[in-house]
């Protein structure tokens, strides 16, 4: 099969079946292609379109973006993970702010914080209608079947000839269209799973589908051993049934997030407490639960502990609060969940231990 009747074949499926009402593929900009792209990343489209749409209602234009607070900002990432991207597109939002133009070739684009060569391709070609290949994981799982390409996509030599495939086919005219398509292409037919290749433009020159190998590609990542973390959150509530949380670093896991005090072990948190003058009137300990990050396992137990004690220890340095329903902060979903959980009344689960310290 020809790039050029590649590329037919892939135009001719998007005409027809191609997704063409998402919210990020109207009223174009290159802000609101460089948000979605971003949001997008390791993140599917019905988890995107809510924060997307929230988003740029509050965050119109990259002005908007650039002249907030990033503590202003997080509140609507919150909940959509790896927060490294909400970070880095405030910064470079304020960094395109004042260069006073949204910047226009892969060279600029890759210079700054969030932006690899595949999200500059997306951007170039949908905003700018510039011609760039992409490579996303969509793409990736496509052109690996098409070409029934082994080994790991992570690895270099894998990368690099995917990489050249891509830019083989990417047309000059409609790249737009065409880098919406192939990326729908893996969102909707040629998925991880259950793909549907009876319905694909490619499936008569796929070699994967010829071979019989389709489930078989792309090569799984090597397995490797996970580590496990664990360590206690507490959730101390005060008189008026408000919970203490903490002001995360800006970098690292939940950078800049607000998130409850982390323990090693319940009596740390005693310790804690009794440097802090805090008198525990009651203690529960909640079921255990996990919240797994690309590189680890984080097993939390979450230790509700109620204090009647004064708390003018709280706002040092502005990195502690006492949170309330009202306030909207930036937090990370597993934090977000067990405030819901402790707001809605305390109805915890019967399996939890309750301590009262008389």
């Amino acid at each position: 099969m020809t790039p050029s009747a590649f590329q037919h074949s892939i135009l001719a499926w998007f005409d027809q079946q191609g997704r063409k009402d998402l919210p990020w593929q109207h009223n174009i900009t290159p802000y609101r292609v460089w948000l979605s792209e971003i949001m997008l990343q390791q993140t599917q489209v019905t988890t995107v379109i809510p924060y997307f749409n929230a988003f740029v209602e509050k965050f119109p234009t990259l002005e908007s973006l650039a002249s907030t607070p990033i503590d202003e900002v997080l509140p609507y990432w919150s909940g959509l993970g790896y927060y490294a991207r909400a970070r880095n597109l405030h910064k470079t939002a304020q960094t395109i702010h004042q260069q006073q133009r949204f910047p226009d070739t892969l060279e600029e684009l890759t210079a700054l914080a969030g932006i690899g060569q595949s999200t500059a391709g997306a951007i170039l070609s949908i905003a700018f209608h510039k011609s760039h290949p992409i490579l996303d994981g969509n793409v990736k799982r496509v052109l690996t079947r098409y070409k029934a390409i082994s080994g790991w996509t992570g690895s270099s030599e894998v990368t690099k000839q995917l990489w050249d495939i891509s830019s083989e086919l990417t047309p000059i005219e409609r790249c737009a269209d065409y880098t919406q398509a192939m990326m729908d292409l893996g969102a909707t037919l040629c998925t991880r799973s259950k793909p549907v290749c009876l319905i694909c433009p490619l499936t008569s020159h796929c070699l994967a589908r010829i071979n019989g190998t389709v489930a078989l590609l792309p090569t799984p990542k090597p397995k490797k051993i996970v580590p496990v973390k664990q360590v206690i959150f507490l959730l101390l509530s005060n008189q008026d049934k408000h919970i203490l949380l903490e002001k995360r670093p800006p970098t690292g896991i939940w950078g800049g997030l607000w998130s409850l005090p982390e323990f090693d072990s319940i009596d740390a948190v005693r310790d804690w407490c009794l440097t802090k003058n805090i008198t525990i009137a009651s203690e529960q300990v909640l079921p255990s639960a996990r919240h797994t990050f690309s590189h680890y396992h984080l097993d939390y137990t979450p230790l509700v502990i109620q204090t009647n004690s004064p708390t003018n220890f709280v706002m040092e340095a502005n990195q502690s609060l006492w949170y309330n329903v009202k306030l909207n902060l930036g937090l990370a979903a597993p934090i977000k969940q067990l405030l819901q959980q402790h707001n809605t009344e305390h109805n915890y689960d019967q399996t939890s231990t309750v301590r009262k310290i008389r």
